[in-house]
């Protein structure tokens, strides 16, 4: 199944970018050795011209690791045909050992991938660039798990074979099994929603205040409340709104509301909940670096445009999740 276009596009992508964060790997140890903005020498003049298409270059590729997250869980759903006892993306990824932890790989270098950008987007707007050692250490740091996407990529694809029986969404999201997203599952539906609620309203209260305090302490907060948000936000689409969308009180499945039965309902969810966490995580990913006297102003107005996103497309997950909760025909709390 290697050749399926949506399959080489992925490898392709997380190839790519393997390739090329590796032909930076010596610029950027360069960089992190000889880089001073103050000095006039050659090399300090070559670095930086080299910098500009480097910089270029690898902001291309993390958003192209941004959007390999959307067409891997969509090829994950639409090869569900192929593979008896798949229902949806749940059986695809069951057909070996790699599916999953290829997901939760390229769920990681999605957030990754967002919070080098939004330290990438504050340096580049800074006349002496003073986080350019940072940013080019973290790309070392984050070159290991590119290529451990890769190779955890290759091997789920190459290992894709038609004639494998697999299971299904419900065997894994059943109270029976013995895993973190069935105990999601089986939480009762009043203290799950009190959970969701809860934790909405503390997002986007805290990316509110940020938006309009500006501060280093708002900031942290805003990255911590945003990753709690998006971990009870999945725990509700597995607990409660899922059962909603399906008006079945058993049905608990994440990757089904992606299917057009449901009308695509879990993009409408999905989308808004990973841009929200990304913005949040984006705007703390920068608080360290609020003191440096060159981004002092910069990181404050930058940071509450993140705060001001992650408000937003919060409002927005919880507006969609509520919205799909009153108007299903399922009734799970009797008044």
């Amino acid at each position: 199944m290697l050749f399926q276009p949506a399959i080489i596009a992925l490898l392709m992508a997380a190839g790519v970018a393997l390739i090329m964060l590796l032909a930076a790997a010596p610029f950027a140890v360069q960089v992190i050795r000889h880089w001073d903005i103050a000095s006039g020498s050659e090399r300090q003049l070559a670095l930086e011209r080299r910098t500009y298409l480097f910089s270029t270059l690898l902001s291309f590729v993390m958003v192209v690791q941004l959007a390999a997250l959307l067409l891997f869980v969509f090829n994950a759903d639409r090869l569900s045909v192929m593979f008896v006892g798949a229902m949806c993306a749940v059986g695809t990824l069951n057909v070996n050992g790699y599916g999953f932890p290829s997901l939760m790989t390229q769920m990681a270098i999605f957030f990754l991938a967002a919070m080098w950008l939004a330290i990438n987007h504050v340096d580049t707007q800074a006349r002496d660039y003073p986080l350019v050692r940072i940013k080019y250490g973290l790309l070392l740091l984050l070159l290991p798990v590119l290529a451990s996407s890769f190779w955890l990529e290759f091997q789920y694809f190459s290992g894709l074979k038609a004639n494998v029986i697999t299971s299904c969404c419900g065997s894994m999201f059943s109270g029976d099994a013995k895993t973190i997203a069935a105990e999601a599952s089986g939480l009762e539906p009043l203290p799950a929603i009190w959970l969701f609620y809860g934790a909405m309203a503390a997002a986007i209260g805290v990316a509110l205040w940020h938006w309009q305090k500006r501060g280093r302490v708002s900031g942290y907060l805003l990255a911590l409340t945003s990753a709690g948000g998006f971990v009870a936000a999945i725990a509700g689409v597995l607990s409660f709104i899922s059962l909603y969308i399906y008006e079945h009180p058993h049905h608990h499945c994440p990757f089904c509301i992606l299917k057009p039965e449901y009308d695509y309902q879990g993009y409408w969810l999905y989308v808004p909940l990973f841009v929200a966490t990304a913005a949040g995580l984006g705007a703390g990913a920068m608080q360290p670096f609020a003191r440096v006297p060159s981004l002092a102003k910069i990181i404050p107005a930058i940071s509450s445009r993140f705060s001001g996103l992650t408000a937003a497309a919060y409002i927005l997950f919880t507006a969609l999740a509520t919205w799909f909760v009153l108007t299903s025909n399922l009734i799970l709390i009797e008044h």
